[in-house]
């Protein structure tokens, strides 16, 4: 049986008269990819913040890495990290600046070598010494993942990694996502786009309303749905298809 780094029963949540979460369940295996799929206000962002000791539930239960948020919600903290929805690097100082300012402000013994350790595997040990405002944006969302990293945390929280990146940056975050889980990190992810939980998820879990429809691997939401349509479309012929039927006739006249 495998462990579990978040185990979640009946979770709910109100804001004054509004009730966003209304008894959510689900649980995520450590070492694995877990998408949470949603429209903006289905509650996302709202989970998250309950996981990540924000903000308290009204009732249910939520265990992050063996700790209940409500009553050891310091235990928590310390092992987890949490990546919001825009970077947030700070833009005047250099990529490993930064890196060297969170490695202090978690008491690490040499922040310089974590730094580098960290430089090195997220690829921007060229651009260390560059000021972050001169930063692409996929390199400042590495370099955030990067910063959530610092002090190895076990269960890292992304919300909604790859908004407003182009994409070239969203596939930069999708192998740096991949590579964490490699390396043992267990992920938390929340997304609109649905070809990002597809690429990413071993489970996924659809959040509407403030309530779980659904969950499960891929493979498991697709089983739900009847088998496809076979339908046959004339294939209009390429330019390129065009061109080499040309020339081959040209070359046997």
């Amino acid at each position: 049986m495998k462990e579990l780094a978040i185990r979640v029963k009946d979770l709910k949540k109100n804001y004054k008269d509004a009730e966003v979460l209304k008894g959510v369940h689900f649980e995520v295996e450590k070492g694995s990819i877990f998408a949470l799929l949603g429209s903006n206000g289905a509650g996302k962002t709202t989970t998250v913040k309950i996981l990540t000791t924000l903000l308290r539930p009204d009732s249910g239960s939520a265990v992050v890495n063996g700790f209940d948020v409500a009553a050891k919600p310091d235990a928590v903290r310390q092992s987890i990290s949490l990546t919001g929805q825009f970077a947030a690097v700070d833009e005047i100082l250099t990529g490993r600046e930064n890196l060297i300012l969170i490695a202090k402000l978690r008491h690490l013994s040499n922040p310089r070598q974590a730094a580098d350790d960290l430089l090195k595997r997220f690829s921007l040990t060229d651009a260390a010494d560059r000021r972050v405002s001169t930063y692409s944006g996929g390199m400042r969302r590495r370099l955030d993942i990067a910063m959530s990293l610092v002090g190895k945390p076990q269960l890292i929280f992304l919300d909604e990694p790859t908004t407003g990146l182009d994409p070239e940056g969203r596939i930069e975050v999708w192998k740096t996502v991949k590579e964490l889980v490699k390396g043992g990190t267990t992920v938390f992810l929340t997304t609109q786009y649905l070809e990002e939980a597809e690429q990413l998820a071993d489970r996924i879990a659809i959040l509407h309303e403030g309530r779980i429809i659904a969950g499960g691997t891929l493979e498991d939401l697709k089983k739900r749905f009847p088998p496809a349509k076979v339908e046959y479309v004339e294939k209009q012929p390429t330019l390129e298809d065009i061109f080499l039927a040309i020339v081959g006739k040209k070359e046997d006249n």
